[in-house]
């Protein structure tokens, strides 16, 4: 069903869509009860991928032509639970991971405009923040650079990678705002994939995103890494799984 939303004087109606944007994306394995502090704030499970590991998304992308217009994105995630799954030990946990019936908690997206920060926290209560982002594209990969209020949060060097890549599923995404938990459905579609284990260098600064990450222990090598060319994806409206806490009452 569609939904339509007011930003700054436009109308936008969902699905919001991409239509043409290039993602870079490194998936770490990191210490489940240091993940599970983070999850913590949105009141989810991570899951674990083996007993005592998680999962953790750092990603850019830029996109080039969408409902929103065109700006940069940072992401880091985190791989949880679906919020209405029943209690499981790590193996079963694992199982699910390996079925892609799990979640993606959106823990931080810094963007560099204001329309879509706008847009992205109305529309689905996404926790875009304003930041400035640094891109060199070099003969076999790709830098990234974030920085928070003129500070370097961090830097990422991809390298190319050769390895073709299909997406089985999309988890949907989970965000908190003001206390709200909210799920998002969504549907991606990357007109090229390559990938390869490792590939990333990671470089931390300063700032709430470098401590959190280093509480996670990185940097560290990536369990793989992947670059989508020509991406396509189509955004749902949010739904209230959680309300704040005040309305509960």
């Amino acid at each position: 069903m569609s939904e339509t939303f007011k930003i700054d004087g436009q109308v936008l109606a969902t699905p919001i869509e991409v239509r043409d944007a290039t993602n870079w994306i490194a998936t770490f394995v990191v210490p489940a009860d240091a993940a599970q502090r983070i999850a913590d704030t949105a009141g989810l499970e991570v899951a674990q991928m083996r007993p005592g590991r998680a999962l953790a998304g750092l990603g850019f992308v830029h996109y080039t032509d969408t409902d929103l217009g065109s700006y940069n994105e940072f992401a880091f995630s985190l791989i949880v639970r679906r919020h209405d799954a029943a209690p499981a030990t790590p193996q079963q946990q694992a199982k699910e991971v390996r079925q892609q019936r799990m979640g993606v908690y959106i823990h931080r997206l810094p963007v560099d405009d204001v329309f879509s920060m706008e847009s992205g926290r109305g529309i689905w209560g996404y926790p875009k923040t304003l930041a400035t982002f640094e891109r060199h594209d070099e003969g076999r990969g790709t830098t990234w650079r974030l920085s928070d209020g003129g500070i370097p949060s961090l830097t990422m060097r991809f390298r190319r990678g050769f390895i073709p890549w299909m997406q089985k599923s999309t988890p949907p995404t989970y965000t908190t705002l003001d206390g709200v938990l909210r799920l998002t459905r969504w549907e991606s579609n990357p007109g090229r994939v390559r990938s390869r284990l490792g590939g990333v260098d990671l470089q931390l600064g300063e700032g709430p995103i470098a401590d959190e990450l280093r509480s996670l222990g990185l940097p560290k090598r990536p369990l793989f890494s992947a670059r989508m060319d020509h991406w396509r994806a189509r955004f749902s409206a949010a739904e209230v799984v959680r309300p704040a806490a005040a309305e509960r009452r």
